[in-house]
């Protein structure tokens, strides 16, 4: 990656993608909803623990994607230019 605002971006776009691959983890839905609430609606959606294992999965994710780049193993550069 060419500079750390590089980073930040990436890992904001990483952060959000998996957020919504860990949003449905552990997800319980009520047997008898109460009138007027969606039946689809989690008992208890511990959201603080899924945005830290959002981040925890997100900062590996990133790690692996920033490892690529400095190798040189694909050059991102290189893919827009052939475009």
């Amino acid at each position: 990656m060419d500079g750390w605002v590089t980073g930040i971006f990436v890992y904001i776009v990483v952060w959000w993608v998996v957020l919504f691959a860990v949003l449905p983890w552990g997800v319980r839905t009520p047997d008898n909803p109460e009138p007027g609430m969606a039946s689809s609606a989690p008992i208890e959606p511990h959201m603080l623990r899924k945005v830290i294992a959002t981040s925890v999965v997100a900062l590996l994710v990133w790690l692996v994607i920033y490892a690529i780049a400095q190798s040189g193993l694909v050059s991102f550069r290189d893919m827009v230019k052939d475009l």
